[in-house]
């Protein structure tokens, strides 16, 4: 099976300075450049089966240009969503560092100002990848349109990584990661491809 995890654009959060985790917001014209050079790029490489997506605003966006080149069917996953900041959702860095400092160190099943801790994070994404690798067949290539939190975790979970790993996968807009599955046997094939936005 062939899974490429692709990252939502560049989204209007991105260019007010804000903390955006579940703070819903849209795909920017650039973002949605960048989607369309994206899309463009899978298509002429990939037979895509299915899209899961990321039920929030810029990975729908993001998701509906891959299906546009694509043709495959996006299935809608609240599981792939972004981890929920609670009360910094939306709000400018500043102004969040001020009213809902964080702590130092925090034990991954602890969480603070409304947040989802870690471990909740994980077991929420790491069932999503359960059921990805179950419900498709070795023949099969999906994509997975979702954010950055989601792919670091989606990363922890393909790889068997501990929680507390502090190793980081770097994914810019439209970052594309590509990973070979069979039972037993896990590639990742490469990792945040951005060549599509040159």
């Amino acid at each position: 099976m062939k899974i490429l995890v692709i990252r939502h654009g560049e989204s209007e959060a991105d260019i007010l300075h804000v903390h955006e985790g579940r703070a819903d917001f849209a795909l920017t014209a650039e973002g949605q450049r960048q989607a369309a050079a994206m899309a463009n790029w899978v298509a002429g490489l990939y037979t895509i089966d299915k899209i899961y997506a990321s039920t929030l605003t810029r990975a729908q966006q993001t998701a509906a240009a891959l299906a546009a080149t694509t043709k495959a069917p996006i299935f809608n996953e609240p599981e792939l969503m972004e981890r929920n900041n609670g009360l910094l959702a939306g709000l400018p860095f500043a102004e969040a560092a001020a009213k809902y400092p964080r702590p130092v160190s925090l034990p991954p099943h602890l969480s603070v100002h409304e947040m989802e801790s870690e471990i909740d994070f994980r077991y929420r994404v790491e069932k999503m990848l359960s059921r990805l690798l179950h419900e498709n067949n070795n023949n099969s290539t999906i994509a997975v349109v979702c954010h950055g939190g989601t792919i670091k975790m989606l990363y922890q979970a393909f790889l068997g990584l501990p929680i507390a790993s502090d190793i980081v996968f770097a994914t810019g807009d439209t970052g594309i990661h590509l990973w070979e599955y069979e039972p037993g046997k896990r590639r990742i094939i490469f990792a945040n491809h951005t060549e599509h936005l040159s």
